[in-house]
């Protein structure tokens, strides 16, 4: 795992964020997969920042690390299951999708999750189609 500093270039705050790679980090960034939590901006850059170099008889920082990575998914892991269990999952029709509920007034009990490209997103928003992206992870993570 690699903490890396951000930035945003679109509302100016820095914030941390992990990825299991360098690697990773640039794969996710071609993507557009990495956006400003704040402001959903893609314009997101890496700073520099200080290594945390971690020592072998420092146990216990290793340890701590651990624990606050299985917090984090076990709290990811929580927020999916809400989410499958009271939303209409519609895949790769999202924003098709999203937009028959707004225009139309479709009125459905449940919303809805699926996937949409970054470009969607950016779309239903300047349409006033309230969305959110939500980190998605796999239990083989």
């Amino acid at each position: 795992m690699i903490k890396y500093r951000l930035s945003c270039k679109n509302c100016n705050i820095s914030f941390d964020s992990w990825f299991s790679s360098s690697n990773e980090y640039e794969r996710l960034k071609k993507k557009n997969f990495v956006n400003c939590h704040n402001c959903s901006s893609l314009n997101v850059e890496k700073s520099l920042m200080t290594p945390n170099i971690l020592m072998a008889k420092d146990k216990t920082k290793i340890d701590f690390q651990e624990k606050k990575y299985k917090k984090i998914k076990k709290t990811i892991s929580k927020y999916q299951k809400f989410i499958k269990d009271n939303f209409d999952y519609v895949g790769e029709n999202f924003a098709h999708e999203a937009r028959l509920m707004h225009y139309r007034d479709k009125k459905t009990s449940k919303g809805i999750y699926g996937s949409a490209t970054k470009e969607d997103i950016e779309e239903l928003k300047e349409e006033g189609i309230e969305t959110e992206i939500v980190p998605w992870i796999k239990n083989d993570n």
